[in-house]
């Protein structure tokens, strides 16, 4: 892991390969760990940047004031002080909604996005009482036993995921659910992001699974719709976290579509 300070705020993160940069963005429990697949697959062709979003990993804790133009600025931040120019985003979940923030606010700096089990916020994708009951779910993770973090969000991966993978992101989720991740879904539950959609020119990407019950696939249809230049992908039989229950295909669908941009830019 490396580390930066943006003043006081540290992010940590994991970089690996050449090539075009391409930049993960976790869900809200995870940190850079969730996407080891993902770094040993797609750096043989690409710079992979993985951010501990704050508050999570080994990234610095947030105020209770963050709310997503923070973390979309601290993104920014972060990039700049690489040095990446043009990265690929790919948000996952939760991070699917920074990037969303993120090109609003700075919509000249991605090359792409990928939105994996995407939503355009809470607030933006669900009804109301389901936002509600949901940030209510996820702050009482913290109070949970680490068996049943998972157990406890129906859909987050497929009845046929592997008993191994479960225990690996669980342990990843028991060690963010007690830092400022609240701040985090609190963001998540007041954004509306559907007002963004419609002004994405750049080339989108949408992977969503098909047993996805987290962002089912009226989700993924309605982004899909709203978003001009979107190219909507469904991995059969698996859940919210494709990139983990199906790595092989989610890996497959990132590295064409990249390369696809690419070509288009050349």
């Amino acid at each position: 892991m490396k580390e930066v300070l943006l003043g006081d705020l540290r992010i940590a993160y994991a970089e690996a390969g050449y090539g075009p940069p391409l930049v993960l963005l976790h869900g809200g429990m995870d940190d850079s760990r969730s996407w080891r697949r993902q770094m040993d697959a797609l750096s043989d062709e690409f710079t992979v940047l993985a951010w501990d979003a704050p508050g999570c990993g080994r990234s610095s804790d947030v105020s209770q004031s963050w709310r997503m133009p923070n973390y979309a600025d601290a993104l920014a931040g972060w990039l700049v002080a690489l040095g990446v120019e043009r990265p690929h985003i790919l948000g996952l979940s939760w991070g699917s909604s920074v990037a969303l923030e993120f090109y609003r606010r700075h919509s000249h700096v991605p090359a792409s996005l990928i939105l994996a089990g995407a939503y355009a916020g809470w607030a933006g994708s669900l009804p109301p009482e389901e936002v509600a009951s949901r940030l209510e779910s996820v702050l009482a993770a913290a109070d949970l036993p680490r068996e049943q973090l998972l157990t406890g969000l129906p859909g987050v991966l497929s009845s046929a995921a592997p008993a191994e993978l479960v225990d690996e992101l669980s342990a990843i989720w028991a060690d963010n659910a007690g830092r400022s991740h609240p701040e985090g879904y609190r963001a998540m539950a007041e954004s509306d992001l559907r007002d963004v959609l419609p002004g994405i020119h750049l080339r989108t990407l949408l992977v969503y699974g098909e047993l996805d019950q987290r962002a089912p696939l009226q989700v993924a249809n309605d982004l899909h719709q709203r978003i001009p230049r979107a190219k909507l992908v469904v991995i059969p039989g698996v859940g919210h976290l494709a990139n983990v229950e199906a790595p092989d295909e989610f890996n497959a669908q990132v590295r064409l579509f990249i390369r696809s941009v690419v070509s288009d830019d050349c």
